[in-house]
């Protein structure tokens, strides 16, 4: 076996170039990381792997890779504690107003409630004042006069009737009695025998 072993400039350059694939990866992966978070994305490490152009095992191996996608996972993590946190307080405002609107409402609706009874009761005593001032013997005459009253308007509205089918037989014996004198005017005047 030989020994081949690479001169110390080969191995300066592959090192130089290894370090230069590395810094473009880095660079690479903040620009993953900006355009996340520019577009409110939430970070992963596939997502930003993925953005980056590079394998997930560079990000986990890397270290500075690795402390770059933490901070941004803690950092979105923090926003998104911050958003719930807002959206909370967002959230329990309205209900409390919600809750301020219903008390509100529910005090108009007892006093509106009171109020209706009030007048319910004094109209209650009124009837009762009313049915007070009237005796079982008023009340039957009243009622016995009413169903008097009542045959009457019936026995009337039949008188009615009759009297103007008579108005309207009379009316048509006139017309009838009018025509006939008409025909016998007519009779007296033309000299012609018939």
């Amino acid at each position: 076996m030989t020994n081949t072993r690479v001169p110390e400039p080969r191995t300066a350059a592959a090192l130089n170039a290894r370090r230069r694939t590395t810094q473009a990866a880095l660079k690479r992966v903040h620009d993953a990381l900006t355009q996340l978070k520019r577009e409110k994305a939430q970070p992963s490490v596939a997502a930003v792997a993925r953005r980056a152009g590079v394998s997930r095992t560079f990000v986990y191996d890397n270290s500075e890779a690795r402390a770059a996608v933490s901070a941004a996972l803690a950092q979105a993590g923090e926003q998104r504690v911050q958003l719930l946190t807002d959206q909370d307080a967002e959230r329990e405002a309205t209900w409390r107003e919600r809750a301020l609107n219903a008390e509100d409402a529910l005090k108009a609706a007892h006093t509106e409630i009171t109020t209706q009874r009030t007048r319910i009761a004094e109209l209650l005593g009124q009837v009762r004042d009313l049915e007070a001032e009237w005796t079982q013997e008023a009340i039957v005459r009243i009622t016995t006069e009413n169903t008097t009253l009542r045959q009457r308007v019936r026995q009337l509205t039949t008188e009615n009737r009759t009297l103007d089918e008579r108005l309207q037989a009379a009316r048509s014996n006139v017309r009838f009695q009018d025509r006939r004198i008409a025909d016998l005017e007519a009779q007296l005047t033309d000299p012609t025998p018939r």
